[in-house]
């Protein structure tokens, strides 16, 4: 075509997005303010500075930012495999355990399989299986706000391909237990890819949630999604991994964005994991403000479901949640609001959770 026929083209005759894209609902993040008193306590980010030793090795690293990054991950993923007692042929890494996820769905799903998961669930989790052409299937929580495991084993059909366990659930903090997690993988088919979701792993209480590795060494079908988002405090650098047999392994590192996690986060993560009683110990402290802040909040008259995340849940009717937005906005607290459904509130330093802590005494039942 000449350049005269493409300037008297149809101006209708224009690119356009594919259905898919233009239908996805946004992700909608924590709500961020530069503002000195606010207290952003709306994207799970760990409350803390990032360990010392992973400052100490990204400014090691820095002077070699003119250099692509090692695209197989090689020393973290052996030192991840030293850590969980597996090989490094059993680990792909990504950037955060969302782009590990949509490697997963992209090596697996088709237009048109199926993706099941609980819902309210992680926001990512429709945007990315729609985005890959597939169908998601939502089945709602239970009363106790945590996954039906046996109307998602009802839901399986011969087009589901994979099913995701976000355990402690995001955004209610309930686990999934060992018990119940092992009896699902023996009702639904040893083809369908079973993700074990643990992006707050490190900040449940032991025994609360299932023992995903001893699952994974039983049952081939399993693969195990975590994050150096969380716990680890290196949510602005973007690294997760997933834990899968190497077949699998492998195709997630084929459908991997090349050189997608920096050198950076590559050496961050490696010294995170060294100093890992470090970050034991500021994992306890949260901990411990979750069990303060939930038994104030109890005693207010809160009916809470016990939290195995760094947040709590509030579930609330469209008159309660917009009650507490404004009081949390005004008193410069960001909390995540989920509409419809509730709000979510990360759980940092004291003072801060005293500040929630105030907020919601004053709209307690």
């Amino acid at each position: 075509m000449t350049l005269t026929q493409l300037q008297s083209a149809p101006a209708a005759a224009r690119p356009t997005l594919r259905d898919a894209v233009t239908g996805l609902p946004s992700y909608v993040p924590g709500r961020r303010s530069a503002g000195v008193d606010i207290a952003a306590l709306a994207s799970n980010e760990s409350h803390y500075e990032p360990l010392p030793a992973a400052i100490a090795a990204v400014a090691g690293a820095a002077g070699a930012m003119n250099r692509y990054p090692d695209m197989a991950a090689v020393e973290l993923r052996e030192r991840l495999a030293w850590h969980l007692g597996v090989t490094a042929g059993e680990i792909a890494v990504g950037p955060g355990s969302v782009g590990v996820l949509q490697q997963i769905i992209t090596g697996l799903c088709d237009a048109g399989d199926e993706v099941i998961f609980a819902w309210r669930s992680f926001e990512a989790y429709p945007i990315l299986v729609e985005l890959a052409g597939a169908r998601p299937v939502r089945i709602p929580l239970d009363e106790a706000e945590g996954h039906d495991l046996d109307a998602m084993a009802a839901a399986v059909t011969d087009r589901t391909k994979v099913i995701l366990l976000c355990t402690p659930n995001n955004p209610t903090g309930v686990p999934i237990s060992h018990r119940r997690v092992e009896a699902f993988l023996r009702a639904v088919p040893s083809s369908v890819l079973v993700v074990i979701d643990e992006a707050y792993v490190e900040y449940a209480d032991a025994g609360s949630g299932p023992d995903s590795l001893a699952l994974y060494r039983r049952y081939p079908n399993v693969c195990v999604l975590r994050t150096f988002s969380k716990a680890y405090g290196l949510a602005g650098l973007r690294v997760g991994y997933a834990i899968a047999t190497p077949a699998i392994a492998e195709g997630l590192r084929c459908t991997a964005l090349p050189f997608s996690v920096s050198a950076l986060a590559q050496k961050a993560a490696v010294a995170s994991l060294d100093a890992g009683e470090e970050m034991e110990a500021r994992v306890s402290s949260v901990k411990q403000e979750r069990a303060r802040m939930s038994a104030q909040l109890e005693a207010q008259g809160w009916k809470l479901q016990p939290s195995q995340g760094n947040f709590l849940w509030i579930r609330a009717d469209e008159d309660l949640r917009g009650r507490l937005v404004e009081a949390f906005d005004g008193a410069g607290i960001m909390v995540r609001v989920y509409q419809g459904d509730g709000v979510r509130i990360t759980v940092a330093d004291a003072p801060a959770n005293d500040r929630v802590l105030q907020i919601l005494a004053a709209h307690a039942a």
